[in-house]
């Protein structure tokens, strides 16, 4: 296979990246372990012996973070519709299958049962397309289909993870996670590439209020990519208080 100028560029970039070599390194799949570190750092949402549900776990980076946290006392499960090479561990399972299905869903039920998750991660992406809207639209019907499930998993006072990417939705997005969670943080790690439009939301306290199927409304467009955290806190603060001016 010829590779082309961008997918040479891509290799050079991924070989001189920080997180990339450090995975390498310390034996993790995937640069986007370091991201759960440190998103689990900031807000201890996840801690030792929480049960803990991993959706669109390929290749399995989250999974081998969130075993490394919640140790031998906890467990966890991993979905993916690929299949995940399994992990040398009792309390780490997977199930190839799809999230979005009430089979899936039944199965992790029927894995833990009769506990309950405490925790709902997902760094799930969706089939990329290279236009930024259509990638925004796509990831914000993932990420509510993953919220939405967690709502049907979690444990009364769980927490929940989730990748997102930024767009015109985004803010009705974390208004969605508010209704169901008591403390709700929308943050980027610094794993997070500057230039990658995602961004991560952060549930803390679910509320046990049943999903209640609605329509999203749109917000304010962002017409830029947001690099930093700083950054990410202040154009929050900007549109929250102009959501508030509207109303």
């Amino acid at each position: 296979m010829i590779m082309g100028r961008k997918d040479k560029r891509w290799v050079l970039q991924r070989k001189k990246d920080f997180y990339y070599n450090l995975a390498k390194k310390q034996k993790y799949r995937s640069r986007a372990t370091f991201k759960l570190f440190q998103l689990n750092e900031k807000f201890r949402f996840m801690k030792e012996g929480d049960i803990v549900v991993d959706l669109g776990c390929a290749p399995g980076g989250w999974l081998q973070a969130a075993r490394e946290i919640v140790g031998e006392k906890g467990f966890v499960v991993g979905v993916d519709l690929q299949s995940v090479k399994p992990l040398p561990y009792d309390n780490v399972k997977t199930i190839k299958g799809d999230m979005t299905k009430e089979e899936t869903i039944q199965k992790i039920r029927e894995i833990l049962y009769p506990a309950k998750p405490t925790v709902v991660i997902s760094d799930a992406s969706p089939n990329i397309s290279g236009v930024w809207d259509v990638d925004h639209a796509r990831s914000i019907e993932l990420t509510t289909i993953a919220l939405k499930i967690a709502t049907k998993l979690l444990k009364e006072g769980g927490n929940f993870a989730v990748k997102v990417f930024q767009g015109d939705m985004f803010m009705d997005y974390v208004s969605l996670v508010e209704k169901y969670f008591e403390k709700v943080y929308p943050t980027k790690p610094r794993a997070s590439r500057k230039e990658s439009a995602e961004v991560y939301v952060v549930g803390k306290g679910y509320t046990g209020k049943p999903w209640e199927e609605e329509e999203p409304v749109k917000e304010e467009k962002v017409e830029e990519k947001i690099e930093t955290e700083e950054l990410l806190a202040k154009k929050i603060k900007e549109m929250r208080k102009l959501k508030t001016n509207k109303n």
